[in-house]
């Protein structure tokens, strides 16, 4: 701990040391950052400087940017603590971001990826008798290396999508209380379906980011999969204090009842009474892990409410799903995702024996897309040759790029492949 501390200080006083020699200390500014979710988590991407007046010759390689990153809720290890981004390039801009030739500002664009935890604005921490996901504190110094200013004052923060969202929500039923966040399509002329996202067991807590960040879930509310629920859809991202599989006392898979189940329903169907612009019609339920859990009990207990669910890393275990329930559900709309090596909510234990009890049941509209494992779907980081946990299945359904059945063939829907996202879109409760 000892020689984190040293770091930060030296990091904070290098401008001071060195240009100890100048006559007039060099000047410091304020800078504003740009946190982007992806795949695996939020990073930050952008270090937008205000008034650096840039020229043309201003480049990549006449900066310096350091950071530290702390947490008054839990100890970071000292090599995720501070240390060096890399800079891919510069342009100059207004003050968030946005590309202009003539802006006074400046934008770093910095080097991401899944294994640069310096990156990150979230920690995952232990705290007490369960570990979560927190935003930490993230401290930048941006050093002009030719003049020796220096940004290190925070002026704001942007979250391309997450800004868009209500995060103000809050739902309290028979004294629980669920915090969520919240996106409108704009200009609506007609009623629009609501996608609810419900977040995995490191998402939990009361600040609704964390559940639509801690992986990409916000992705639901980004163009290219609005343009796909015709003028657009509600996004609703539940979040609980703890975790969805809570019992109480201990965490269940279904043996068991949980807390929330009745508190999140009811929030559900306050937020559909509110915004008499969501079509009770066309209402979907998903998550991953806990939130799997959750989704799959949620069309257990209200089976006639849902138009379909999309679930992945599905935690409920189908041993406590009894056949009675199978034939209660076998009607509902469903797709799965689930990777063949996830540890944590082992297939053989969860959706494979239950994909195939509905579909022996006689379930018509049910799909499993069956992963070998989750890779890096954008090819940045090695494609098919870089693995993820392959508990991490939900990063197929965020990017909608499930598009197949258990035995492999394309899921058809009138006659064309579709993605798990274009047959959501299609789905309607029938009158």
């Amino acid at each position: 701990m000892k020689k984190t501390v040293r770091i930060i200080l030296l990091l904070l006083t290098l401008p001071l040391l060195v240009w100890a020699k100048n006559d007039n200390p060099p000047s410091t500014g304020k800078y504003k950052l740009v946190i982007e979710g992806f795949d695996w988590g939020p990073a930050v991407s952008k270090v937008i400087l205000h008034d650096a007046n840039p020229t043309k010759e201003t480049s990549a390689a006449d900066f310096e940017v350091f950071v530290t990153r702390s947490s008054t809720l839990g100890e970071i290890p000292a090599a995720q603590a501070s240390g060096k981004r890399s800079i891919v390039y510069t342009y100059a801009s207004d003050e968030n971001g946005n590309r202009k030739d003539d802006g006074t500002h400046l934008t770093l664009v910095l080097a991401v990826s899944p294994v640069n935890p310096l990156g990150s604005g979230i920690q995952y921490l232990r705290m007490g008798n369960r570990a979560s996901n927190v935003w930490i504190d993230y401290g930048v110094n941006v050093i002009h290396t030719k003049s020796g200013k220096s940004w290190n004052e925070e002026a704001g923060r942007i979250r391309p999508i997450v800004d868009e969202f209500d995060l103000t929500g809050k739902f309290t039923h028979e004294n629980t209380t669920l915090t969520y966040g919240a996106f409108s399509p704009k200009n609506l002329k007609t009623k629009a379906p609501l996608i609810i996202w419900l977040h995995g067991g490191g998402e939990g807590g009361t600040d609704p980011t964390i559940a639509l960040m801690g992986n990409k879930a916000f992705n639901y509310a980004s163009p290219e999969l609005q343009v796909l629920f015709g003028e657009g859809a509600f996004v609703l991202a539940p979040q609980t204090p703890t975790f969805w599989m809570n019992a109480g006392e201990g965490m269940t898979r279904g043996k068991t009842n949980d807390i929330y189940n009745a508190a999140v329903f009811a929030l559900i169907q306050d937020f559909v009474a509110k915004n008499p612009m969501v079509d009770p019609a066309r209402i979907y339920v998903g998550g991953c892990s806990n939130g799997g859990y959750m989704s799959l009990k949620l069309i257990l207990e209200h089976p006639d409410y849902f138009a379909a669910g999309y679930i992945s890393a599905l935690a409920y275990n189908h041993e406590f799903i009894s056949d009675a329930q199978v034939q209660k559900i076998k009607n509902v709309p469903m797709w799965f995702v689930h990777a063949k090596d996830d540890m944590t909510t082992k297939p053989d234990e969860t959706v494979v024996p239950l994909y195939h009890r509905l579909k022996q049941a006689g379930a018509k509209n049910v799909f499993f897309t069956y992963y070998d494992n989750v890779y890096d779907i954008t090819g940045f980081y090695g494609g098919k040759d870089y693995r993820y946990n392959g508990h991490w299945s939900w990063i197929y359904s965020h990017a909608n790029v499930a598009r197949t059945d258990f035995d492999g063939s394309p899921v058809m829907l009138n006659g064309r492949p579709v993605t798990i996202m274009e047959w959501m879109a299609a789905q309607k409760k029938k009158k």
